[in-house]
């Protein structure tokens, strides 16, 4: 019989923190065990841990707490894993729950300095498509996929790292430190040291990858024995870039089947996260379509000064002209971002044409179709 971690969906984490944790650290101890090859069942929670529903406004958002982000559901330990293997977890299956949201909030997304204050979108969140009143006359086709996953730090990858996000901090960069505040375990070192699931790292986590669909398979270096993975996060639909912050947010149900590759990450010396999916990963109008219209961004300040290569700018200005496209349309500039983020997808559409390298955000124009 599969196994399974199920948890309580009227509760929060830290009402059942034996099913879960928020925080990266090696000393959280394991849920359940697992052969590699064995089918897992794991029920997780939206990424803010249940403080948003339908009834939910935007003044509603300025209570939530924003430190309980990520919950997720696990570790998980997988018999024989050791470091320097190379651990393959595949996709068997991801199926939503039924409400999702979407919101931004001041300090978050990417146009943090354009849109400091909160807004959320709702969604009923149908087997093929979603749809909002926030956003009548829209359709976002079904492509579920967990947007947090990965494996535990060890002991000094945990200190590395947070070494370099506290000199990053120390030189203005945008980072989220330590803090036990809403950690889930409460107590202890894991909540003191504990890192943050915001950012992705080499243990994967927050990677956000949107073609890591049903059938597809994320393979990360382990650091600790058993691996200890763990999913929460779960996504129905997102842009390549989830520019506002967020994508379609919802809780979910991920089964997953773990293979090892013995000693592989130590042998070719294999760092960082890598997947792979063996057919479309989503339906191949949704994958690639085949009508859209597209924006796009180059380095240019908005005074007209030209900087080098500077694919962030690239795409900032990428994702302001689509906005801009969006509101030409009749959308508000907060519907506009809300559409970005859950739609749209920045792609790298040169990096050699210097000094102006090339980001285009593509949006789809059957997303409008709402039969």
């Amino acid at each position: 019989m599969a196994k399974s971690i199920e948890i309580d969906r009227k509760k929060r984490l830290r009402e059942e923190p034996g099913k879960g944790h928020n925080r990266w650290h090696p000393d959280i101890a394991p849920v359940i065990e697992v052969a590699a090859g064995e089918e897992v069942t794991l029920e997780t929670r939206d990424a803010n841990d249940l403080q948003i529903h339908a009834g939910t406004t935007a003044k509603d958002l300025e209570k939530i707490e924003r430190t309980v982000a990520h919950p997720l559901t696990g570790p998980v330990y997988v018999k024989g894993a050791e470091p320097g293997d190379l651990l393959e977890i595949e996709y068997l299956d991801i199926v939503p729950e039924r409400y999702g949201w979407t919101r931004f909030a001041p300090g978050g997304g990417f146009l943090p300095d354009l849109f400091d204050y909160h807004f959320v979108a709702h969604w009923d969140i149908g087997a093929d498509f979603a749809t909002s009143p926030q956003l009548p006359g829209v359709r976002i086709p079904n492509g579920a996929f967990m947007g947090t996953a990965g494996v535990a730090p060890s002991h000094a990858q945990l200190k590395k790292w947070n070494d370099r996000e506290m000199e990053l901090l120390a030189r203005g960069g945008r980072v989220f430190p330590p803090t036990a505040a809403g950690a889930v375990p409460a107590e202890g070192k894991v909540a003191e040291e504990g890192l943050r699931t915001i950012p992705p790292r080499e243990n994967c986590g927050n990677a956000d990858v949107k073609q890591l669909t049903k059938g597809s398979k994320l393979f990360v270096p382990v650091a600790v024995d058993g691996a200890l993975y763990s999913v929460g996060d779960g996504h129905y639909a997102q842009g390549d870039s989830e520019c506002c912050g967020t994508a379609i947010e919802m809780g979910a149900t991920a089964v997953v089947r773990f293979r090892l590759h013995k000693g592989e990450a130590k042998a070719k010396n294999i760092v960082w996260p890598r997947f792979a999916h063996p057919g479309l990963f989503a339906k191949a109008e949704h994958a690639v379509p085949g009508n859209f219209i597209a924006t796009m961004g180059m380095p240019i300040t908005a005074d007209g000064r030209n900087e080098n290569c500077d694919l962030s700018l690239a795409a900032r200005n990428a994702v302001l002209e689509m906005i801009q496209l969006l509101r030409e349309r009749g959308w508000s500039r907060e519907q506009a971002y809300v559409l970005c983020s859950v739609a749209v997808d920045l792609r790298v559409s040169n990096v050699v044409d210097v000094p102006n390298v090339t980001v285009s955000a593509l949006l789809p124009e059957d997303i409008f179709d709402a039969g």
